[in-house]
């Protein structure tokens, strides 16, 4: 809420005209007064909460979104396979590769990307000032290193999520593929850098709190990784039927775990807000 200071009421004087307004006489020439509006205090604040779980909304209802009106009106176009077998759940690809779908998604992962750079940098601060307070030398140095991967990491993944949304399979499935790989291998090694440095010395600073779930949902996404990895092979270079629905129910399983990763931070930050100031002012 924007909270302005209210400027002091001029009384009009017996032409109407505030005093300070009251055009003044230099030299012969006749000079108006502007009042200049000023802010003070706190100008906007939201609470980090909201920001986290409206960036995980956007990717998510877009993904639905997606799904549910490619599979009721373009389904012979997202079933369509490689080897032309029977198919029954299509891939993140296929459902956001068409059009009009294509456009929503890009517009949600463009909105989505502001809210994941700022809460990389939270938690590259955060991991901080719990490394801080680690006293073993070898611990501290082992927090700080992975805490700086975390953050190399989430951009990386960042801007893979970025290349695979606007590089789709249609128009170039070379370079699609290939990012996709980098965004794989981003994504785990981020999640098993964050469960790790979660853990150092617990038994000196209290562990982060959703470090249990991370490693949960990092064990989910090893899985179905490798059931995505097995579906496609058997699909390439087999073409055995229904063998790219399974690469594609992995790789939904794949992109909840991650979206659900990333939404921790409301368990992890949960009292954080995000204040805007005008300059030279404090908030108590």
């Amino acid at each position: 809420m924007i909270q302005v200071d209210e400027p002091e009421r001029l009384l009009p004087d017996a032409e109407g005209q505030g005093a300070n307004d009251r055009p003044s006489v230099e030299n012969g020439e006749v000079t108006s007064r502007v009042s200049t509006l000023e802010y003070h205090g706190l100008l906007w604040k939201c609470e980090l909460r909201r920001i986290c779980l409206a960036a995980l909304w956007l990717p998510l209802g877009a993904l639905v979104f997606c799904y549910v009106t490619a599979s009721i009106f373009q389904a012979d176009d997202i079933h369509e396979t490689h080897c032309r077998v029977y198919n029954v759940v299509p891939s993140i690809s296929a459902i956001t590769g068409i059009s009009p779908q294509r456009y929503v998604w890009r517009i949600c992962i463009a909105f989505h990307l502001g809210p994941r750079l700022l809460i990389g940098s939270l938690y590259y601060n955060y991991h901080n000032q719990r490394t801080a307070l680690i006293t073993d030398p070898n611990d501290r140095k082992t927090a700080q290193k992975l805490g700086v991967a975390c953050y190399w990491l989430n951009l990386v993944e960042l801007f893979a999520l970025t290349g695979v949304t606007y590089v789709s399979n249609r128009e170039n499935y070379f370079l699609h593929e290939k990012i996709f790989i980098i965004f794989m291998i981003a994504a785990l090694t981020h999640m098993l850098c964050r469960a790790k440095v979660g853990c150092i010395a617990k038994n000196v600073v209290e562990p982060v709190r959703t470090n249990y779930l991370v490693w949960i949902l990092y064990y989910i996404a090893i899985a179905s990784t490798v059931g995505l990895i097995i579906s496609f092979l058997r699909h390439r270079l087999l073409c055995r039927p229904l063998a790219f629905t399974w690469f594609s129910v992995c790789e939904y399983i794949l992109a909840t775990s991650n979206m659900a990763f990333h939404a921790a931070v409301v368990r992890d930050l949960p009292h954080h807000e995000l204040h805007i100031l005008a300059p030279h002012s404090k908030v108590n």
